[in-house]
């Protein structure tokens, strides 16, 4: 992450931003001290940006230990973007021209709890692969390329407390729904870094999907999918496109496009 200001912007908002932005998974609070050592500004500046956001609700600070968590205001944020459409309006020109390159059906899905939901897509040249629109459609975690690649890259625990106990549906002959035979998929899928199924979800229908991530954590899965005999030598002649395509999603929803950070002249 770049963390110069750009020229143009306040120094004190981007800073602000850069905080918020500190927060992960694996670095869930933090303390002024290690805020201040971390961006290497005075321990004064990095006080008053944690006590500001704290004052509008994007952090909380634990009064035991002094440290910072994130706020409700953030999780309203979080929210209002699900519903906004802004992540079909930034992914559309990526879509359109893996559609483009290859002919395949282009899916984009996130997680919705024991599925993926398609949140975009393009049609490819086979015609459609349903009577129905594809965005929207929920995908089975289990079964089908578009959900184990990724499923696959979230930790190891929190896959098993989603998949084990759980009854999963049988939707063709070659669905997988022992706990144990989808558990070594998923690191096989890690290890090589896509996922390629064949009539696990739908009969006839072939896909080949890779996640995406917002920093390190994993957000959701681009796939391309079609008719198996659109495939007849596998997914190989297409991971480098479809590969490409998740960097260049990854660095359209972490990177503003250049021009529409400045602010207008007077």
């Amino acid at each position: 992450m770049d963390r110069r200001t750009p020229p143009g912007l306040l120094r004190t908002v981007d800073r602000a931003l850069l905080v918020l932005l500190a927060f992960e998974r694996n670095r869930s609070d933090w303390g002024v001290t290690e805020i201040a050592e971390e961006f290497g500004w005075d321990t004064s500046v990095a006080q008053r940006l944690l006590a500001t956001l704290a004052g509008r609700g994007f952090l909380v600070s634990d009064p035991a230990t002094r440290r910072y968590r994130i706020g409700p205001a953030a999780m309203r944020l979080g929210r209002l973007w699900d519903r906004s459409g802004t992540l079909e309006l930034l992914a559309r020109p990526v879509l359109d021209e893996l559609c483009r390159r290859t002919g395949d059906h282009v899916l984009l899905c996130v997680p919705d709890n024991f599925h993926m939901r398609c949140v975009a897509a393009a049609e490819g040249r086979a015609g459609p692969l349903r009577y129905y629109p594809l965005v929207g459609e929920l995908y089975p975690a289990h079964a089908g390329a578009t959900s184990k690649s990724y499923f696959a890259f979230l930790p190891d625990e929190r896959r098993h407390l989603l998949f084990r106990g759980r009854p999963m549906a049988r939707f063709t002959e070659r669905t997988v729904t022992d706990p144990d035979l989808l558990e070594e998929e998923f690191h096989q899928v890690r290890a090589r870094g896509y996922a390629w199924t064949v009539g696990e979800y739908d009969t006839g229908v072939a896909t080949v999907a890779v996640p995406f991530f917002l920093g390190r954590e994993p957000y959701g899965s681009l796939s391309l999918g079609g008719p198996e005999e659109r495939f007849p030598d596998g997914p190989e002649d297409r991971l480098d496109a479809l590969r490409q395509a998740a960097r260049l999603l990854e660095s359209r929803l972490t990177t503003p496009p250049r021009g529409t950070g400045r602010a207008p002249r007077k």
